[in-house]
Order: C-alpha cells, then sequence, then structure tokens
C-alpha cells in the first residue's frame, strides 16, 4: 500500500478531520442516491447493491495494488495534476466494474460456463427459486464471494509477495503475471470456501456441480458466511499489518529492499493464523452475550449470523485503520515502531466498536435508511463499509490523498 504515515509536507490536523468530515458527507450523499430506499436508485435489495459495491472497490484495488497503476502514470506531481489523474482512474474503475459484472460474468462466464453468476440464465433454467428477483439475489451472492476472494488474496500479495518474483521486469509484464496469479488463487480459494454453499442455493442442491458444504458439520450450517467471517478477519490483520505496523513483521524477511517468497508465505499464513484467532475470538464473546447459536435458530441466535458479523466487525475495524491512516496522519509517530504499532492497532480496535455503535444506533437508522436493530435479513453492514471504503482508497491511492498532503511511495 501507500506509505500513508509519512507525507512529505507538514500534515494539517485541521484539514484532516475536516476531510474526514467531509468524505462522510459524500458517503451519505451516494448512499442516499444509489442505496437509501427513499433515494433515486434503491440498489439495496441488499445483495445486488452490494455485488455492485464490492466489484467497484475490486476494480480500484485492481488498478493501484494489483496493476499498479498501468498502463497510467504511477504518481503525477501537482495538485490540478492530481485531481487530473484521479478523475480520470475513478471513471476507468467504474467502467472495470460495469464490464466485470455484466459483461464477464453475467454474459460471458453466466451464459456459457458457470449459470448462477448470472441472473437470466437462473431463470431460463426454471425450478424453485428461479425468479427474476431471487435470481438476481443469487448471482449477486455468488459475486459477493468471487470478489472478497480476489480482495484478500489482491491485497495479502501486495502486501507479502509485493513485486517478487517479477522484480525487474516491465510494468507491464509484471501486471498482468500478477493479475493472473492473483486470480488463479482467488479462483482456487473461492472453489473451496464458497462453491459449495452456492450449489446449495437452489433446489434441488448442484450437488453434482459442488459438494455439499465441507464445514458443515463442525459449523452447523451450510451457510459461506462461515468462510465469508474468516475471510474478513484475516483481511483485517492484512491491513492493520500494512498500514499501522509499517508491513511488518513480514517486512523482516525481505532481501535488498524486495520481497521473497518466504515473505509472501509468512504474511498468507501469519495474517490468516491472526484472522482465526480473532474470529473464535469473536465467536466466544458472542456467545457470551446472546450464549450459544443452535442450528436452525433465527436472528442473533443463527450459527451463520454469528459467523457474517465477525466479518463484519472486521469491516469496521478496517474502516477504522483506514480513516486514522489517512485523516489523522496514523498517529502517533514519535513512539518506538512496536510500541506505535501497539497504540494504533488499539485506536483502530477502538474506532471499529465506536463505528458498530454508530452504525447501529437510531442515528444509523435514519440516516441511511435502513431496517433497525441487529441481525435483521434486510440489514447487510457490509454494505456501507465497502461504499465508505471504495471512497477513500479512491481519495488515497486515485488522487493521492488530495486535498491532503501527496504521501511519499
Amino acid at each position: 500500500m501507500v506509505e500513508l504515515s509519512r507525507p512529505r509536507q507538514p500534515f494539517s490536523y485541521v484539514v484532516g478531520p475536516i476531510n474526514f468530515a467531509a468524505v462522510f458527507f459524500l458517503v451519505w450523499a451516494l448512499w442516499y442516491v444509489f442505496m437509501h430506499p427513499d433515494g433515486s436508485m434503491k440498489l439495496y435489495t441488499p445483495m445486488y447493491g452490494f455485488s455492485l459495491v464490492v466489484m467497484f472497490l475490486c476494480a480500484v484495488v485492481l488498478l493501484s495494488k494489483v496493476w499498479d497503476f498501468y498502463p497510467f502514470a504511477e504518481s503525477t506531481p501537482g495538485d490540478s495534476a492530481r485531481i487530473g489523474r484521479g478523475i480520470l482512474l475513478t471513471g476507468v474503475a467504474f467502467a472495470l466494474m460495469l464490464i466485470l459484472v455484466y459483461v464477464i460474468f453475467r454474459e460471458f462466464i453466466g451464459r456459457f460456463g458457470v449459470a448462477y453468476f448470472s441472473p437470466q440464465s437462473i431463470v431460463a433454467s426454471g425450478g424453485t427459486g428461479a425468479e427474476p428477483y431471487n435470481a438476481r439475489e443469487n448471482a449477486s451472492t455468488a459475486l459477493i464471494y468471487f470478489a472478497t476472494a480476489f480482495l484478500w488474496w489482491a491485497l495479502a500479495w501486495n502486501l507479502g509477495f509485493g513485486r517478487w518474483p517479477w522484480i525487474g521486469a516491465t510494468r507491464g509484464v509484471a501486471a498482468w503475471s500478477r493479475t493472473f496469479a492473483v486470480l488463479f488463487f482467488t479462483i482456487v480459494t473461492f472453489v473451496i470456501l464458497f462453491h459449495p454453499h452456492v450449489c446449495y442455493l437452489f433446489y434441488p442442491p448442484q450437488n453434482k456441480a459442488g459438494v455439499e458444504p465441507w464445514w458443515s458439520n463442525f459449523a452447523g450450517t451450510g451457510s459461506a458466511y462461515f468462510s465469508l467471517g474468516l475471510v474478513l478477519c484475516s483481511l483485517a490483520w492484512v491491513i492493520i499489518s500494512d498500514l499501522l505496523w509499517e508491513g511488518y513483521p513480514w517486512k523482516l524477511l525481505q532481501r535488498n529492499g524486495e520481497s521473497t517468497f518466504w515473505t509472501g508465505a509468512a504474511t498468507m499464513v501469519g495474517t490468516l493464523i491472526l484472522g482465526g484467532i480473532s474470529f473464535i475470538v469473536l465467536l466466544k464473546i458472542m456467545n457470551v452475550y446472546w450464549m450459544e447459536p443452535f442450528e436452525g435458530g433465527q436472528y442473533t441466535d443463527a450459527p451463520y449470523f454469528r459467523y457474517l458479523h465477525t466479518g463484519e466487525i472486521g469491516g469496521f475495524v478496517i474502516l477504522a485503520a483506514f480513516m486514522l491512516a489517512i485523516y489523522f496522519n496514523n498517529i502517533p509517530n514519535a513512539l518506538s515502531l512496536p510500541l506505535r504499532a501497539f497504540v494504533r492497532t488499539l485506536i483502530a480496535v477502538a474506532g471499529g466498536l465506536a463505528i458498530y455503535w454508530f452504525y447501529y444506533s437510531s442515528a444509523s437508522t435514519l440516516i441511511l435508511g435502513k431496517v433497525p436493530g441487529i441481525a435483521q435479513p434486510d440489514d447487510t453492514p457490509l454494505v456501507w463499509t465497502m461504499l465508505y471504503l471504495s471512497v477513500i482508497m479512491v481519495q488515497a491511492e486515485f488522487f493521492q490523498n488530495w486535498p491532503l498532503p501527496k504521501p511519499a511511495r
């Protein structure tokens, strides 16, 4: 990621919080137009709107972390150039999102390969649950799972493997090579962790195309929310170690300032272990607060909700980490690295809890027009979180933090 903690110009602790407030209102405006039940588009169904937002975020990550802005310039001097660059890249990311959702997945893969990526193919197949609305929700769910796997691998690869093994290659060769590597692991992850659940969304289950969810016996549910929660908890540690820990401890395995295979392997294994630990801890806390879930339970008693909720909490912490890094200069900066990393992590966790409190408060219900309460079937906090992250990453990566100081690379 961009090294956000060391700006070249002095950071303004007045402009930063003002920018933070401005972005909050921008996200609210976007939500009102595209997602709010009283807005124009009403895309929050919620899975359809969720799939569009997360695929836009994938396009942002693809351009900035996988392609390293190829074929565009990596960096642009001057405020006016930063603005122009940001507008151009935002437009490209939006176009990429439309191509990915409506051309590649719906019209190509969904029509000629895997039917559940296309609502039209699901409807044409007939049977229970093949109504247009349900078909679009199921196809959107499959897209969300694939996009989540991509985000995990793209961001973890950027942190751990970096330019390895294409050090010294041209930008174009490195960009396409990383793309194929990340997509390979994304497909494997999707097939193992998410595909079985999607095959069982239909009646009768597509048991010749996908095995029965292998985690159902010990997880108490066949829902891939189990996998989604684990992946998002792991992704939270990828972001924390990148933004707040400045790439450590994984950087210790670098050689001559470049990542190696062992840097990447340690990053993937280490963040997965940390994600697994936080996943289990969060489930234990929920068991204390709501008591043990049970198969067939509804709302907060449902095992699948508990797994999803760990990922939602992970998303809140990720959002808080980005806010701290960009709008508050990743404070503190004067302490030793281990100490400042520890303090930043505490701030991010506390910020995530504050965002949690806000999202489930009556204020959020009024502002976002969402269903009140926790564990409502029509409420998915990750949609708002991903939309917020998209706006923050567009500012950080495409606009190079403008109007804040340009980050050092």
